[in-house]
């Protein structure tokens, strides 16, 4: 072990003579050192084309690395560098977005109560859309039904539905659907918007509960 740490030391002093002496002779303070495929170490004191392609190291005068240059990315790199450029980017947004958010939830609401409050409220709201639509296709549903009446009644009576009706029955089976469909939408927001409250109502608990125990710390003496 000593053999080889002596080995290895007198290796570096030789390279580092070495270095000196191609410095004294060619007045240049500053030397590149790269390694090829294989591993190989190389110096010189002008960059060449494979000190470029490879990556290299500035030297200095005692061999000492003062900076690394790297290789140039190739087009599938360069890609997949901008792709987690990209990716982390959007993760910095979205994590400042959500310390916004944060502190917007602790300044407009004091407390718990006043929380849930505007939770329930923002509930009843669409609550009350919910049950306006059902209404609603309740009425649409009757006309529906009606014109259809009527055009039955033609057809018991062996007498031709007349084009007005049959396109006021489409018109109307239209209506419904919309209606149908606005109701499914609606109450599928009030399950989601359920399921956001009891996540923002557990966000808030944990950020208040933060903000009690740094306030704690801060009071403690």
């Amino acid at each position: 072990m000593r053999k080889a740490i002596i080995i290895i030391t007198a290796i570096g002093l030789g390279f580092s003579g070495l270095v000196q002496a191609r410095q004294a002779s060619t007045g240049s303070s500053v030397q590149y050192r790269w390694h090829d495929a294989q591993g190989l170490a190389h110096y010189s004191d002008s960059l060449s084309a494979d000190a470029m392609a490879n990556g290299y190291d500035v030297v200095n005068s005692q061999g000492l690395v003062m900076r690394h240059v790297d290789r140039p990315l190739t087009p599938a790199e360069r890609a997949a560098a901008k792709k987690q450029a990209d990716e982390a980017a959007v993760r910095k947004r979205e994590e400042e977005q959500r310390q916004r958010d944060d502190q917007q939830m602790l300044a407009a609401y004091p407390d718990e109560a006043s929380f849930v409050a505007a939770q329930n409220d923002e509930l009843g709201s669409i609550d009350q859309q919910v049950s306006t639509t059902r209404i609603s296709l309740g009425t649409q549903e009757k006309a529906l039904a009606d014109l259809l009446d009527r055009a039955g009644e033609l057809e018991r009576a062996k007498q031709p539905v007349p084009k007005f009706l049959s396109d006021k029955i489409a018109a109307q089976r239209n209506v419904v659907g919309s209606q149908r469909a606005l109701l499914d939408r609606l109450q599928a927001s009030y399950v989601n918007t359920q399921l956001k409250h009891e996540a923002q109502l557990q966000r808030y608990r944990q950020l208040k509960a933060q903000l009690q125990q740094a306030n704690g710390d801060t009071a403690q003496p």
